[in-house]
């Protein structure tokens, strides 16, 4: 059952899943090869693919390629005059790509018989699933197995009331009609600092308003300072920290005024802007499926409660044959970790051993420079009284990087005293698609002299990796 589903691929080899109920669910694949699925349930024949990850993900892309060209291509010995850009069509290319990836899905569905009826979805029954139909009537699917995947939805602030027009959650960012002169992000994680470089590479003043005095919390606190410092730098990020928001009120004049205290003490401030972004979190979105009518186990805030779950099964703790995974369980809210318990589920639900390894899930920011992280920080590390050794090389050192002029950053490997990979973090260029070393040397055990001690090509920036590695246990070649 999924009403909001960050899934981004489901794989089944011999699923015995009977029903799968969504209503915004993210899905980008669904891939069967002997699968009993009936049906499928969905209120958007788009998915929900209009939100998340894949439209921010077009829309940073074509900024930053805005942004290069204003600032970056002169002194590359490229000229170009009289530089704008189309907000209309960059936010057409976002619907163009959302529109070829739902088409591919229904496609999948078509080839592997999986049917879907476009609905809101509720378990009414142990094994029973019932259909509110969009075009009218209800729709009652019985299923042998259930699985409740339905995401998660934008945590609300007091005291700030979500217009989505100029107020407004990650979602109303994703369809503004033209860029705001002033921007106020409250909150400065993964969707706002993403969503921010957007509207301050088309021209937006952003102000980021956060509580905490870090940016980006849980990752590595080097790489929080280095990019708070280059935002500042590159896009002059005004970042007000250590701030509770107290109130959002919008004017007669239409813009917004935001209030904050000190979160240490002191008098109130305030903020102005034409829109303001509240991304303050998520959380799991489980109104409405009938989870205490039917007595179905849940944990953590009762107002948006998670589904408890066997931690080895993802079964809930109450309904052997209903599961829970992705945004609505523990752990991590990201669409590639809701895509691994998915598969695992198949496969447990096949007769196979699913299997998902949660200290190499790894997280990225999309930004410009991207980060990338897996497994623990220097902080997690020190607070769990763990000695470690940790590699360093700067991007400044990399030949292709410098061949590219594009050297901001640096790559971090933390190993334990055996020399077993026990994080890694980077802030570069690629870091997204660099990370998945790291990754791989995480689920296999390896060490930092495994890695070291591969070839890598060159010039390439993967060699950064290399040398973090090296400097791991001996010292890097070109630092």
């Amino acid at each position: 059952v999924s009403t909001q589903s960050t899934w981004e691929a489901v794989v089944s080899t011999q699923s015995t899943w009977e029903a799968v109920v969504s209503t915004q669910s993210t899905w980008e694949a669904v891939v069967s090869t002997q699968s009993t699925w009936e049906a499928v349930v969905s209120t958007q024949s788009t998915w929900g693919l209009n939100v998340g990850c894949i439209p921010s993900k077009s829309l940073l892309n074509n900024s930053h390629k805005y942004h290069e060209a204003q600032h970056d291509f002169a002194k590359r010995g490229i000229n170009v005059e009289g530089l704008s850009f189309d907000f209309t069509k960059m936010m057409g290319a976002k619907s163009k790509s959302i529109k070829g990836l739902t088409t591919g899905i229904e496609g999948l569905f078509k080839k592997n018989k999986v049917t879907y009826s476009q609905g809101w979805g509720k378990i009414t029954g142990a094994n029973e699933v019932t259909v509110n139909l969009a075009d009218g009537g209800t729709e009652v699917i019985s299923a042998k197995n259930i699985v409740i995947a339905t995401g998660s939805e934008p945590a609300s602030l007091p005291g700030v009331d979500i217009d989505e027009k100029t107020i407004v959650s990650s979602t109303g960012a994703l369809e503004f009609t033209e860029v705001p002169e002033n921007l106020i992000v409250i909150g400065a994680g993964v969707i706002g600092l993403e969503l921010g470089s957007v509207y301050g590479r088309l021209g937006s003043k952003v102000t980021v308003v956060e509580y905490l005095d870090k940016i980006l919390p849980g990752m590595d606190g080097e790489i929080q300072k280095r990019f708070q410092q280059i935002l500042k730098k590159d896009l002059a990020f005004d970042f007000q920290m250590g701030m509770a928001v107290q109130s959002a009120t919008i004017g007669a004049d239409g813009k917004v005024t935001v209030t904050a205290k000190p979160a240490k003490g002191g008098d109130e401030v305030s903020f102005t802007a034409d829109k303001v972004l509240v991304s303050t979190g998520r959380r799991p979105y489980t109104a409405g499926l009938g989870l205490e009518e039917m007595g179905i186990a849940t944990e953590g805030n009762p107002n948006a409660p998670m589904i408890d779950i066997d931690p080895h099964t993802w079964a809930s703790k109450t309904h052997s044959n209903i599961y829970g995974i992705g945004d609505v369980v523990r752990g991590a809210m990201l669409a590639h970790k809701a895509e691994e318990e998915g598969i695992a589920v198949a496969e447990s639900l096949a007769g196979q051993s699913g299997h998902v390894n949660y200290n190499s899930i790894p997280g990225v920011v999309y930004t410009y420079p991207e980060i990338a992280s897996v497994g623990k920080t220097e902080e997690e590390l020190k607070s769990e009284g763990i000695k470690y050794n940790k590699g360093k090389f700067n991007f400044a050192a990399n030949s292709r990087a410098r061949c590219n002029d594009d050297s901001e950053g640096m790559v971090k490997v933390l190993v334990d005293e055996q020399d077993t990979i026990l994080g890694a973090h980077i802030i570069g260029p690629n870091a997204g698609e660099m990370i998945a070393e790291a990754v791989i040397g995480i689920e296999y055990g390896a060490s930092s002299e495994d890695l070291a001690r591969t070839c890598h090509a060159h010039p390439t920036l993967s060699e950064a990796f290399k040398e973090a590695c090296l400097d791991c246990f001996s010292k890097p070649i070109h630092s």
